[in-house]
């Protein structure tokens, strides 16, 4: 893995343990309501789990804003994208941007789609997935499909 420039501002950081950096983003409870639908905070020992789980199951990232560690994002083998961009740098179009440079890494993985779980009650997460492109596809489920075509099924996929 290499580090991904999204933009100016924002560059994407292979993962390695950084407890200092990424324990308060899973210390938050609304961050881990919107996340995970718990209503309790990450120990060290399950922010170790889970990114273990995430690095070793795909790619995972840390989200780096003008030089600061302000979130996380990943791709799983299994194509399902997941972020997590704490608080305070929420609603800056930041989570937009990482999500689409996944998608591209998607597709230099030859993926034919992506799918995100989005629950009910994010409604913020669930207006970004769908300003990206992403669609319903049944329960919390959003998909993306990335074969470069727009189809009747799929009308809000981007052309790539």
């Amino acid at each position: 893995m290499r580090i991904r420039t999204v933009d100016d501002e924002i560059r994407l950081i292979p993962y390695y343990r950084n407890d200092e950096a990424s324990l308060p983003w899973y210390s938050d409870p609304d961050v881990c309501r919107q996340v995970d639908n718990i209503d309790y905070v990450y120990d060290i020992e399950t922010l170790h789990r889970m990114y273990d789980f995430l690095s070793t199951h795909g790619e995972c990232y840390y989200i780096e804003y003008r030089g600061v560690l302000i979130g996380d994002v990943s791709l799983r083998n299994n194509a399902e994208i997941a972020i997590v961009v704490s608080k305070e740098y929420q609603n800056r179009h930041i989570g937009r941007k990482c999500v689409e440079e996944m998608l591209a890494l998607a597709r230099e993985k030859g993926m034919d789609a992506v799918k995100a779980e989005i629950y009910s009650f994010n409604e913020q997460s669930r207006r970004m997935f769908l300003a990206v492109g992403f669609v319903p596809r049944g329960g919390e489920w959003y998909e993306y499909r990335l074969s470069g075509r727009k189809t009747e099924e799929n009308p809000n996929e981007k052309m790539v």
